[in-house]
């Protein structure tokens, strides 16, 4: 498994696999061609069909700048190794092709090209699933944290704290901002009602309220395209920053309690990458906010007390009730059903982590098995359910 620091990434959203991915691929290609004047970008599968409401174009457009740019939409190819492909083409003066990259964008703003192999590209973590994590910390001894920091080294939480310090920003500007958000769907914030509502409660539903108002919080910051934390993608970034916002202030959790929280949530959403999937063009949104919700739950558990496995059962539950949930953003947008679908599984993770603490954590279905499940799952939904915004509720895009 990759280290944690490809799994959390800053960067802007609304999509990691469409805004932060071609992103960083822009830029590598136009390092290698300083001078060129134009370039000509080819986006197949998603990329295509939903490449404009997730600002594609634009974030390519900024990277590239000088240089023009032509697109060329290409929905109906879609290549074996991942459906969110793209082809960069330098062309000079002449108007001659003088290079061509083909790279894909594999969730998480995560950038390969054809050749590389999708799991297993560091052995930063030598185990591959939970199975083989449990059985390592059961033979030393030790914590899902403290096996993060014996495989990452103790710089690994420098890294985190930039990480949770950028989700703590994103909760504390999203609060902040009212209107609506961009694009034809004209959908208004609702993060700060929220909030303004929830804190004067002092009752349970107060602290629900509050779970809901960080998350959407991010949410929408994330589909304004502001700057999000991919965790494990930028659809689904809202769950666990406006959870463990929200738990930090009421259970008054010192930051290393949060940061070691993130690093169990980080396994969690390794194990998934390295098994399955994070990529909602790939596996459906279950596989965007199933994951979060999965790594939230584990991350809730542990700051609970939970124990190995009942944080394990937590992170099942999460993904669990979760499989088969359809990628269908409304109008291309991260923004209709995504920003509310982060509120509620935010909820949701807690719920998860709360259930496995009342049991022993004995459980039948392991999570290694839910993750298989996922991956099948994921594999059998038809393309029109897979971030393509061509079935499910994005058939409603017209209406709305």
């Amino acid at each position: 498994m990759d280290s944690l620091k490809e799994l959390f990434k800053v960067g802007n959203g609304p999509s990691s696999s469409h805004t932060i991915g071609p992103e960083r691929a822009s830029k590598r290609f136009k390092e290698k061609h300083k001078d060129i004047n134009k370039f000509v970008v080819e986006l197949y599968g998603s990329l295509a069909l939903t490449g404009k409401g997730h600002l594609t174009d634009w974030i390519i457009e900024e990277s590239l700048k000088p240089a023009k740019v032509e697109f060329v939409w290409l929905p109906d190819v879609v290549h074996p190794y991942h459906t969110n492909a793209m082809k960069f083409i330098a062309v000079n003066d002449m108007g001659v092709e003088v290079d061509s990259w083909l790279v894909f964008s594999v969730g998480g703003g995560t950038i390969m090209e054809e050749n590389q192999a999708r799991q297993g590209a560091s052995k930063v973590y030598k185990e591959k699933n939970m199975s083989e994590v449990k059985a390592w910390c059961e033979r030393e001894k030790k914590e899902l944290w403290e096996y993060v920091e014996m495989n990452e080294g103790k710089e690994i939480w420098d890294f985190l704290k930039t990480i949770w310090t950028a989700m703590e920003t994103s909760v504390e500007t999203g609060i902040s901002k009212s209107g609506v958000l961009p694009g034809t769907l004209r959908l208004p914030r609702r993060a700060q009602t929220f909030y303004r509502k929830a804190r004067q409660n002092s009752s349970k539903s107060g602290f629900t309220g509050r779970i809901f108002a960080y998350t959407l919080a991010v949410s929408e910051e994330n589909g304004g395209g502001g700057t999000v934390v991919t965790a494990p993608t930028c659809g689904a970034s809202g769950v666990i920053p406006g959870l463990l916002y929200a738990l930090k202030e009421e259970y008054k959790f010192s930051v290393d309690e949060a940061l070691k929280g993130l690093a169990v949530a980080g396994i969690i959403g390794n194990i998934i990458k390295e098994n399955a999937t994070i990529s909602g063009a790939e596996g459906g949104c279950q596989a965007e906010v199933g994951s979060a919700c999965a790594m939230a739950s584990a991350m809730s558990c542990f700051l609970m007390g939970g124990s190995l496995d009942q944080i394990e059962y937590a992170a099942e539950v999460g993904l669990e009730h979760h499989l088969g949930m359809t990628c269908d953003p409304v109008g291309g947008y991260v923004q209709i059903p995504c920003i509310e679908r982060n509120a509620v599984a935010a909820t949701r993770a807690l719920d998860s982590a709360i259930y496995s603490l009342y049991t022993d954590g004995q459980h039948t279905i392991t999570f290694d098995q839910v993750v298989e499940t996922m991956r099948i799952t994921g594999r059998d939904l038809k393309e029109e359910y897979r971030e393509t915004s061509l079935g499910g509720l994005a058939r409603l895009q017209t209406e709305c």
